[in-house]
């Protein structure tokens, strides 16, 4: 699937010009894209499309960033992370691994007493224990408010792309996973090795 040479980062898994792609949408604030991150991309895909692995060559994979606007804070983590995405961009996917694992504090109820500067604060910190310091303050400089009333912030246009790809291609919840450009409704954030193993041997046959 296509995706704009300043998000390339987002490939997570594999050399960007592997033949067959997955495309899998998630949420920093729903506890199923938690699990298939953590579980499935961190610790199955990345080792088995990485340099050595049994697929390297043969599959990438693509995070794309699904905001969920029934969750108020989804919008803020996202920004954070396509910040992240500009001013260190090796380190997008353990960002969004930190940011999975203390996905709680940003969820309704926490998150409902605090105003949209102070959640960016605290995606502040977050950020700053990942990436380098000298990143810390142009992070922070790309999630402040333009001087307009209603700009956004400098990487709103990268938010835009995000959400305009997912609506185009008709997705609606996190996770879902396309398969070189088909949803894959069989996919499961609770697949294991096993589930991983016989799909891909299904579907990668050279």
């Amino acid at each position: 699937m296509a995706l704009q040479p300043s998000l390339r980062p987002l490939i997570v898994a594999g050399d960007h010009n592997a033949p067959h792609t997955l495309d899998i949408f998630l949420d920093y604030v729903c506890p199923y894209s938690a699990k298939i991150a953590k579980n499935a991309i961190e610790n199955i895909l990345r080792p088995w499309f990485g340099p050595g692995g049994k697929y390297a060559g043969k599959v990438k994979a693509i995070i794309r960033l699904q905001v969920q606007p029934w969750h108020a804070s989804s919008t803020l983590t996202h920004e954070a992370a396509l910040a992240v995405v500009r001013v260190s961009p090796e380190n997008f996917w353990p960002f969004s691994l930190a940011l999975f694992d203390r996905q709680g504090e940003y969820f309704d109820i926490p998150s409902s007493t605090l105003t949209p500067l102070q959640i960016r604060e605290k995606l502040a910190q977050l950020a700053a224990g990942v990436i380098p310091p000298q990143a810390v303050d142009p992070f922070k400089d790309l999630l402040t408010l333009k001087s307009t009333p209603n700009g956004g912030v400098a990487v709103t246009d990268d938010l835009k792309y995000t959400i305009k790809f997912s609506r185009q291609n008709g997705i609606h919840v996190s996770p879902t996973v396309l398969w070189d450009g088909l949803v894959a409704n069989e996919i499961s954030s609770g697949w294991g090795e096993k589930e991983w193993s016989d799909f891909l041997a299904a579907k990668v046959t050279a």
